[in-house]
């Protein structure tokens, strides 16, 4: 059975200049929970997680956790380059109550298909929840491969992945090849096509803003009315383009401050976005009615 099925919110992270506003972060969580968001990601890319520290990135899964209550799965992203990391904050995340794992192939030094194997492999075997695989090449410089799933889906934890490489030929092939694939779209734009191959939903950031048109675009194509489906996969597109104006998560949690629902706080290397993508972003909430 799939960890979830629908669309989940790649959460962000709200800041203080002194850390996590946790204030700001249970009022997003619950946002998403009222806007029937399937499950939450927490300490995805959209999340910032990469410039959180352990501390931090365990405290923000904790919390989700216990204010989720088990109303929605809570899916700790735990990915690294090095597997050692990973292996350690998978086993902490296990044991603050994750639902699943969403787990980043390696970057920067990369690997072979076979390296791939063996990471993933060695994480699967240190805890006992389900892992989803992030497949994301623009970020990683690094392509897992279909046939490389197939193998990684022998392993009971290894249960999906999140594709977001974007390649339509690559995701049809791996549906072909192995069906028990719990296939999820990482990107927003994608969703539509993406279930039509049997896929199980989305990781989505832009139900940042929108988490109830983002569960009830999947929910309409699973109960078969296409053409529902169809056009609200349309009609999100132009808070898409606004959200990826300018890199991940820069647009979506200036959005999210738009709208009053966190600080702006962006940290380094992230900074703010050009005023010119400011008054985009601003044009497209106001024109889908969020302003």
């Amino acid at each position: 059975m799939a960890i979830f099925k629908g669309s989940a919110v790649a959460i962000i992270t709200p800041f203080t200049p002194d850390g996590i506003d946790f204030k700001a972060f249970e009022a997003l969580i619950e946002r998403q929970i009222t806007g029937k968001s399937d499950a939450i990601v927490v300490c995805g890319t959209t999340g910032e997680a990469s410039t959180m520290t352990a501390e931090e990135k365990l405290a923000a899964i904790s919390f989700a956790v216990k204010l989720a209550a088990k109303r929605v799965p809570i899916i700790a992203g735990t990915g690294s380059n090095n597997t050692a990391t990973v292996i350690r904050e998978s086993k902490a995340a296990e044991g603050a109550g994750a639902d699943a794992l969403l787990i980043v192939t390696p970057y920067y030094n990369k690997t072979s298909q076979a390296g791939l194997i063996a990471h993933y492999n060695a994480i699967a075997n240190a805890v006992n929840i389900p892992i989803i695989i992030y497949n994301v090449p623009g970020r990683t410089g690094l392509n897992l491969l279909p046939e490389t799933m197939k193998k990684l889906l022998a392993h009971k934890n290894i249960v999906g992945i999140k594709e977001a490489s974007a390649n339509i030929e690559q995701i049809v092939q791996l549906a072909a090849i192995a069906p028990e694939c719990d296939i999820y779209s990482g990107n927003d734009d994608h969703v539509l096509p993406l279930l039509s191959l049997g896929g199980c939903g989305v990781i989505s950031t832009i139900a940042n803003v929108i988490p109830k048109d983002m569960h009830d675009l999947c929910e309409a194509y699973f109960s078969g009315n296409i053409k529902e489906a169809a056009k609200l996969q349309f009609k999100v597109l132009p808070i898409w383009k606004a959200a990826f104006s300018e890199v991940n998560p820069i647009p979506i949690k200036t959005m999210c401050a738009m709208l009053g629902l966190c600080s702006d706080l962006l940290r380094l290397p992230l900074c703010p976005p050009s005023e010119v993508n400011r008054a985009l972003m601003e044009k497209a909430l106001k024109d889908y009615g969020l302003m």
